[in-house]
């Protein structure tokens, strides 16, 4: 026989409450007496295991952050050419929305829209889109793209990254718009499967940027 799974502690029953609730709900909307009725515990417990809501609030991105991370570098990880590995995204993705509620779109994205400048929720959440957008330049890095462009080309990185000499930059910029837009087509339920979508759109913005021009020009 394997062994018996712990039951949750107080912590875990409380940061479970917290997602269903601040996920489906609202983090303005949800108050912790809700939390604390939903997770079955004792009102004091919230207070002596995160202090109040807002370390709740940090508590409950963090662990969507890193369960996503984890998905995402598992996605990364099973992709053998470069191309793959930037469109590890969208898997990612995809295996995210069927393993996670995940049908009001990105719980970031939401966290920093409801929560005012400051919030030490909303600079979690604004971490999450800074981790988003440095992985993906990485990745964008190891492709073979047809040259510069114009736009950026001579700028510094912003927050520390190199100048945009390769096109990197642009293009983790232009897949971001696509990851985003999707993620709205998602809380919206907007369209069919907006995933596929996003990976295709994004795919032929990939091609576009790797084709050399005289590939290009000779299929037209």
């Amino acid at each position: 026989m394997g062994a018996r799974r712990q039951p949750p502690t107080v912590r875990q029953r409380l940061l479970e409450a917290a997602e269903e609730l601040f996920y489906a709900q609202g983090i303005a909307g949800t108050g912790v007496d809700a939390v604390i009725e939903r997770a079955g515990v004792a009102t004091g417990s919230l207070y002596t295991n995160f202090g109040g809501k807002d370390a709740l609030v940090v508590a409950y991105l963090e662990e969507r952050d890193r369960r996503w991370r984890e998905t995402w570098e598992r996605a990364i990880a099973g992709a053998d050419e470069p191309v793959e590995r930037v469109l590890a995204l969208f898997a990612a993705t995809a295996r995210w929305c069927s393993t996670t509620s995940a049908e009001r779109g990105c719980a970031h994205l939401a966290a920093a829209l409801q929560l005012p400048a400051g919030h030490p929720g909303r600079e979690t959440a604004l971490a999450h889109k800074d981790h988003l957008a440095r992985r993906l330049y990485e990745l964008c890095a190891g492709l073979q793209l047809t040259g510069a462009h114009e736009t950026g080309a001579h700028e510094t990185g912003a927050a520390g990254q190199p100048g945009d000499h390769d096109g990197c930059r642009d293009l983790r910029d232009d897949l971001l718009m696509i990851y985003e837009g999707m993620n709205n087509q998602i809380a919206l339920g907007v369209g069919p499967d907006p995933v596929a979508r996003a990976r295709r759109v994004a795919g032929w913005l990939i091609e576009a940027r790797t084709t050399p021009p005289s590939s290009a020009s000779s299929r037209r």
